[in-house]
């Protein structure tokens, strides 16, 4: 017959050193499995799941921490292995819902044995609001100055506009899109450039390839310069006859490029009046006549016309003493 009674004393012999070896057995052990113990930190995309009719209308994070505690085998793991969602498909209307953020583990992180995870933020405040579409004006954004002379006569974007979706609210606000830089510096001839076109937030989203065509087209500056008190001359008037001119000179204004203008002096236009049909003496109106060189173009002559005094000229008398 067994007696239970020997049995319970040989149990509870020297108790308290046997609890204390069993602790400190445990306390090893665990020891022993903390310093086994890893940890990997990753970066890894949001992702927001949301009704289609929604959109979020408040800033929140693209990217979150996730922490990984395990043994050597979670060095196996990537980020693409690990997943973090925000469901916000339970929610139909507008308003500010808090709501966890959830991990998925695929990949080799479904199949490798993973002691905790957790991620930072564990949960988010995210405002919602109605999902809708606009059309808005596509604008370029130019950065510097053509060439000292040149001007832009007209440019053509395409496309001309373009459809962005978004929150309600936001989208109010939002009146035009703009290009990247578009740099003008040192043109001085028609360009093309294909340039960005630029998200102003990230709550909304552009519609296309994001990528525009610019065509630029430029010409040289006309400038007009006025040459004052220039002589006018007298041509073809008989020898008998000498006329005075009033006014004696006359103004001219000049237009073209810069670079034309800056070489024309005074003195390469002349202005004279034509006294071929004048005969006897008198008082005449006469037409100022320019002549220059073909590159010079004219723009107006400041009189026009002139008032013309003409008189005999005085006979010296000459004798013997």
């Amino acid at each position: 017959m067994i007696d239970y009674k020997k049995i319970i004393v040989r149990i509870t012999e020297k108790w308290p050193a046997k609890v204390l070896s069993v602790v400190a057995a445990i306390f090893l052990f665990t020891f022993h499995r903390m310093s086994d113990i890893e940890e990997r930190y990753f970066s890894v995309p949001l992702n927001l799941d949301i009704a289609g009719n929604l959109s979020p209308s408040s800033i929140y994070p693209q990217n979150v921490r996730v922490t990984l505690r395990g043994n050597n085998n979670i060095y196996n793991i990537s980020e693409t292995d690990i997943e973090a969602r925000l469901d916000l498909t339970k929610y139909s209307e507008p308003g500010i819902y808090k709501t966890q953020i959830l991990i998925h583990r695929k990949g080799n992180a479904a199949d490798t044995e993973i002691l905790d995870i957790t991620v930072e933020p564990a949960e988010l405040t995210l405002e919602i609001d109605t999902r809708i579409s606009k059309t808005v004006p596509l604008v370029p954004n130019f950065q510097g100055y053509l060439e000292q002379g040149y001007e832009i006569i007209s440019y053509n974007l395409e496309p001309k506009q373009v459809i962005v979706d978004g929150p309600e609210k936001l989208l109010f606000s939002i009146s035009e899109i703009k290009t990247d830089f578009i740099d003008l510096r040192g043109h001085n001839n028609d360009f093309t450039a294909h340039v960005r076109i630029i998200n102003p937030n990230q709550l909304i989203r552009i519609r296309g390839d994001l990528i525009a065509e610019f065509r630029c087209f430029i010409k040289e500056l006309i400038f007009i310069n006025n040459y004052n008190n220039i002589q006018i001359h007298v041509r073809e008037l008989e020898d008998s006859l000498e006329a005075i001119l009033d006014p004696p000179a006359a103004s001219v204004r000049v237009q073209g490029e810069q670079s034309l203008l800056e070489g024309i002096r005074a003195n390469m236009i002349l202005l004279s009046i034509n006294c071929k049909d004048i005969t006897e003496p008198g008082v005449y109106e006469l037409p100022v006549v320019v002549e220059a060189d073909t590159e010079i173009k004219i723009d107006r002559v400041e009189p026009e016309i002139i008032k013309v005094e003409i008189h005999k000229k005085e006979t010296q008398v000459t004798g013997n003493n």
